[in-house]
C-alpha cells in the first residue's frame, strides 16, 4: 500500500496550490508535453518529489519557501547534468509513486521521510529522454534538517531554492532549440529547464505566485553554455 497523502496538513500558504491541482491542474503537465512527447497511458513507471519547506505558520508565502532541487552528476549516462527533482523507478517494495519519491528522495539528498508531509499528486507525464511515465508527488516539510548529496554517483549538488527567486523575472527564461521550447528558471549558476522546467513553472502558477516576465524565446544552448550544468 503506497503512503497516504494528507493534504489536511498542508500549511495555510500551500492550499491554492493543492486547491488548483485539484480543480483540473493537475493534468496540466502532461497537456505541455504532449506536442513534443506522445504520452502514454498505463502504470505509472517512475516518481518525483516536488518539495516544498517554509514557515508552517505562515498564511501567505513566507519568506522562507523553497523547493529543493538536485544537479545529476555528469558522468550519468542519462540526463547528464541536468537539474531534477529528487525521483526515480518505482519498485514493488514502495507501494506506489508517493513511497517511492519519498525513497528516492532519501537515497539521493538524505531527506528523512518521517519529515515530510505527501500532499497531493499531479498526472503523470511521459518524459522525453528516458520515453517512461512519471508521477509527481507534491510535498511540505516543516523542517527538512541536512540535505547533501547522498548517492554521489547520481548527485552532486543538492540545496533549496528559494520561491521567491524563482519567480522573479530575472531569473525566468523560455528556452529551446529549433521549434521547441519550454519554461527554464536560473537557480544560481545552474539552469532548471525540460521536464523539471515545466513541473516547476505549473506548481508556481497554480500556487499564484508567478510575476510578469519576459516569455520571448531564446537559445537553449547559449544559456546551457554560460550555465553550470555540464550537460553532455
Amino acid at each position: 500500500m503506497d503512503v497516504p497523502l494528507r493534504p489536511d496538513r498542508a500549511p495555510r500558504w500551500l492550499v491554492p496550490l493543492l486547491e488548483a491541482i485539484a480543480d483540473g491542474g493537475a493534468e496540466i503537465p502532461r497537456r505541455l508535453l504532449s506536442p513534443r512527447v506522445p504520452q502514454k497511458d498505463g502504470a505509472d513507471q517512475a516518481a518525483v518529489l516536488i518539495l516544498f519547506a517554509g514557515d508552517p505558520r505562515a498564511t501567505e508565502l513566507p519568506e522562507d519557501a523553497r523547493v529543493l532541487i538536485t544537479h545529476r552528476t555528469p558522468r550519468m549516462r542519462s540526463h547528464s547534468g541536468q537539474m531534477a527533482f529528487p525521483g526515480g523507478h518505482i519498485d514493488a517494495a514502495d507501494g506506489g509513486p508517493v513511497g517511492a519519491a519519498l525513497r528516492e528522495a532519501w537515497e539521493e539528498t538524505g531527506l528523512d521521510p518521517d519529515r515530510v508531509i505527501p500532499l497531493a499528486m499531479l498526472d503523470a507525464a511521459t518524459t522525453g529522454g528516458s520515453n517512461r511515465r512519471v508521477r509527481p508527488v507534491v510535498a511540505f516539510t516543516p523542517e527538512p534538517g541536512e540535505v547533501y548529496p547522498a548517492s554521489e554517483e547520481e548527485t552532486d549538488a543538492v540545496f533549496f531554492v528559494p520561491v521567491r527567486e524563482l519567480v522573479d523575472p530575472r531569473n525566468r527564461a523560455m528556452l529551446g532549440i529549433k521549434e521547441w521550447s519550454g519554461p527554464a528558471f536560473w537557480a544560481g549558476e545552474f539552469l532548471v529547464w525540460g521536464f523539471t522546467g515545466v513541473l516547476l513553472a505549473v506548481v508556481l502558477k497554480l500556487g499564484g505566485w508567478v510575476r510578469p516576465w519576459d516569455e520571448k524565446p531564446g537559445d537553449l544552448r547559449a544559456a546551457l553554455a554560460r550555465s553550470a550544468n555540464r550537460e553532455r
